[in-house]
């Protein structure tokens, strides 16, 4: 078995829309620089994901400079989106977290709006490091997390997710594998490991910088959306739920919290300290 390498890094810049696979990307103390800063809310300011809005995996946010986007989407003109100036806050209801951000210019909500069919709002998060505290029964004192689900960091293992395709080819619906890895949308994609070993990590480096493993990652329907068409199916909850169940959870990957500052590379060592 070979030491365990940072295979492969994803940003996703708006949360729930497509994501980019940088070369290397800074670690904040709430995630990868630019990660989730931006959300979409609906009338009653409750976040939109692709769990009701599948066709929110085909709409990409590029980042640029100094944090604003260019949104783009099958039928829509691309429309960049500066970070708002901070003149009042709007509230986001993310789970079980009501969080402050700030709201877009009109044109961006009108853009997402007229693509989903539905009234949403675009919101920037504009202050990370206070504005939206990590489960306490899972973080340390002022570590915060932007508008990820719950942890500033995702992990997966390549060798996780050949064992699970093994299973769905086992199963009674493998026509819908071998699934890819961005179904999971993770942060950080680690090569060489055994199948589940990231089951017991607790500390682990990826090059200079050190994390937390906090807790198993439980999923969701959107799991099962296909990202480049939108389209859903039943793996891999299926399989999950007879081979990866831990209490009510279907467990794939680690959600991580970062120990220190400092810059993720492809390529750099992982090790893993407990």
């Amino acid at each position: 078995m070979s030491k365990p390498v940072l295979h492969s890094i994803h940003v996703y810049p708006l949360k729930a829309g497509r994501g980019y696979a940088p070369r290397a990307a800074v670690v904040e103390p709430w995630g990868l620089a630019g990660d989730r800063r931006w959300v979409l809310i609906d009338e009653s300011d409750k976040v939109v994901t692709q769990r009701p809005q599948p066709r929110m995996a085909l709409a990409a946010a590029e980042l640029l400079p100094g944090g604003g986007i260019v949104l783009s989407a099958p039928g829509r003109e691309p429309l960049t989106v500066p970070v708002p100036e901070p003149t009042g806050t709007t509230t986001v209801e993310i789970w079980n977290d009501k969080v402050e951000g700030v709201a877009a210019d009109t044109a961006a909500h009108a853009w997402f709006s007229d693509y989903l069919g539905t009234g949403v709002r675009l919101v920037h998060l504009d202050d990370p490091a206070t504005r939206r505290p990590i489960d306490p029964e899972f973080a340390r004192p002022g570590e915060t997390v932007s508008f990820a689900d719950g942890y500033p960091l995702l992990l997966t293992t390549l060798a996780s997710l050949d064992a699970l395709n093994t299973l769905i080819a086992r199963g009674d619906r493998p026509q819908e594998g071998p699934l890819p890895m961005n179904r999971f949308r993770p942060n950080v994609v680690i090569d060489g490991t055994v199948s589940w070993a990231e089951d017991d990590w607790s500390r682990i480096t990826i090059g200079e910088v050190t994390f937390r493993v906090a807790k198993m990652c439980g999923r969701c329907v959107v799991t099962t959306t296909d990202q480049s068409t939108a389209e859903r199916g039943r793996e891999p909850l299926r399989t999950l739920a007879r081979h990866r169940r831990f209490g009510d959870k279907l467990v794939f990957g680690q959600n991580l919290v970062p120990e220190s500052p400092g810059t993720v590379r492809v390529g750099d060592p992982v090790s893993i300290l407990e």
